[in-house]
């Protein structure tokens, strides 16, 4: 029986150009990472789709992979080394071209993507669609593995999300009036709502153990301080801090809440504001030099997002060597800084990553 079954397997596969991946048995200490969000951890899905937010040219790339992927830095990002801790292979970003196989996860992030549908709407893979993404995803391994296993595995994975800080950016880099309309924990709350909605979502497919990220100090980044009229003195752009403090204290409760009401429901919240600020105090202590400008960009700050001149502006310093600065460009870390961020994510004291470090998630 075995043998016809795996015949008929063969045939299929073998009759047409599709992956088809008939029932099978994983091990039972198979651990998968699907991973949601924005340009933080978007390994190139936006090569796929018609937008500007798009980092597959030089110098995106250079330090680890020695080529442009699509991913917004010079090397690799957090999802990248979570799966190399948890004995995963790269995840694939999901619109990569025959990309059939989800057996060790998958990854639907989009640079520019927020938790709601109108930010940078058109140009990004919004986190509703990342979700209807999912639902395929996890409707063809009910196919593949039968009912049981399939939710087996989907509970065993873990999912990292992260998203918002567009949210949060945009309407202070666009002529936005939101704010004429909404409170800033009106915004906040919108914001919140989506992702819990998202978070519910996934948990109903099957989800158990998700790995999130607060926000640090947004209106620090090279971007926005660019954005503060005569800045030399690197001052920030507070609004976009209270926003982010808004954020991180909405995003606790509501997993505190949901750990409550959703059955097996667990999270690890790494406390990125924690790290950022010991950074900013004491940058040689985490081994840079630079931690206020960018490497790659131009203007003050390197805060103008012209690197790799691809983006309307043409001209664009680069630094001799990323390793010493946080910042690749003028919003993303540098490879050097994704992997500090990963380890904490990984193994962090409770303090940093509570109430759980994402190690935990994968050990059987």
């Amino acid at each position: 029986m075995a043998s016809l079954r795996l015949f008929l397997c063969f045939f299929l596969f073998t009759a047409s150009s599709v992956n088809i991946v008939c029932s099978r048995s994983l091990q039972k200490d198979h651990i998968a990472l699907f991973v949601f969000g924005d340009s933080v951890y978007d390994p190139g899905n936006n090569n796929y789709i018609d937008t500007i937010a798009r980092a597959n040219y030089y110098p995106y790339g250079e330090t680890f992979f020695k080529y442009p992927t699509g991913r917004f830095s010079d090397g690799r990002l957090i999802p990248d080394f979570i799966a190399e801790y948890a004995n995963l292979p790269l995840i694939p970003p999901y619109l990569q071209p025959g990309n059939h196989e989800f057996t060790t996860g998958v990854n639907f992030a989009s640079a520019g993507a927020g938790a709601l549908s109108e930010t940078n709407q058109g140009f990004v893979i919004d986190l509703k669609t990342q979700l209807s993404y999912f639902k395929k995803v996890a409707k063809q391994l009910r196919q593949e593995l039968g009912d049981a296993e399939a939710m087996a595995f989907l509970s065993k994975a873990v999912y990292l999300i992260n998203v918002g800080s567009n949210d949060y950016v945009l309407p202070f880099t666009s002529n936005s009036t939101v704010f004429q309309y909404f409170s800033k924990q009106q915004y906040v709350g919108m914001v919140i709502g989506n992702l819990t909605e998202t978070i519910k979502e996934i948990h109903k497919e099957g989800g158990r153990k998700f790995g999130f990220r607060n926000f640090g100090s947004m209106g620090c980044i090279p971007l926005l301080k660019a954005l503060v009229p005569g800045n030399t003195t690197g001052s920030c752009l507070e609004q976009v801090n209270e926003l982010a403090k808004l954020h991180n204290a909405a995003l606790t409760e509501a997993l505190e809440e949901m750990e409550i009401k959703l059955v097996q429901f667990k999270y690890s919240m790494h406390h990125l504001n924690i790290y950022l600020s010991e950074l900013t105090k004491n940058p040689g202590r985490f081994g840079f030099k630079e931690v206020n400008k960018a490497c790659c960009g131009s203007g003050p700050y390197r805060g103008i997002s012209s690197c790799g001149g691809r983006r309307g502006v043409t001209e664009y310093e680069l630094c001799s060597d990323p390793t010493q600065y946080f910042y690749f460009d003028s919003s993303h870390a540098s490879e050097k800084a994704n992997k500090q961020i990963a380890q904490l994510m990984w193994s962090g004291p409770p303090n940093i990553t509570g109430p759980y470090n994402l190690k935990a998630f994968f050990q059987p």
